[in-house]
């Protein structure tokens, strides 16, 4: 089985985002749809989450002054806007050549719209760059197991050379 799903984890810090958007920089022939998500900071500390699709729509994913039933952590999530907000990408249009999905974690997954998306985009023949949280829901654990994954795990100490290597990945995916 072809494997066309690269799926990247990493302690949080280690630069799975960083190393996304950097070879996202490279992507632009491919045409390369989907999303990244963003720290929202005030003071120097974290206060949520904002997904960026990559044609520049914003949405609040998370926040610790969101009241919600769904949380995570101290974070309020607002499926509402989350599930909009994939409402308005195209990620299986014709003529998508990569899909990148930032990130497969906890948040995301209290979505069923997401989940159903997430399947649809890992069984298309669309190649997928994503991250992934390290641990969470079960649903995580059967996305790594698929036949199809490839899985890299980033670390702090050795992510120039963990960026080399996926982008080498990515560009096999692209040819292969």
């Amino acid at each position: 089985m072809k494997k066309k799903n690269l799926l990247v984890t990493g302690k949080p810090g280690s630069g799975k985002t960083t190393i996304v958007e950097k070879i996202l920089e490279t992507l632009g022939e491919h045409n390369p749809r989907g999303f990244i998500t963003r720290e929202i900071r005030k003071g120097g500390n974290r206060t949520g989450f904002e997904l960026v699709s990559l044609e520049g729509r914003r949405a609040v994913l998370s926040h610790v002054d969101i009241r919600s039933r769904y949380r995570v952590g101290k974070y309020g999530v607002d499926l509402e806007s989350f599930e909009a907000f994939l409402d308005e990408l195209s990620l299986l249009e014709p003529g998508t050549g990569i899909i990148v999905i930032d990130e497969i974690g906890k948040m995301e997954c209290l979505s069923g719209k997401f989940c159903t998306l997430l399947n649809r985009v890992l069984d298309s023949p669309i190649p997928l760059l994503a991250t992934i949280a390290r641990s969470g829901p079960d649903i995580l654990e059967k996305i790594k197991g698929r036949e199809d994954v490839v899985l890299m795990e980033i670390k702090k100490e050795t992510r120039e050379p963990d960026a080399d290597i996926l982008s080498r990945k990515v560009g096999e995916m692209l040819t292969g």
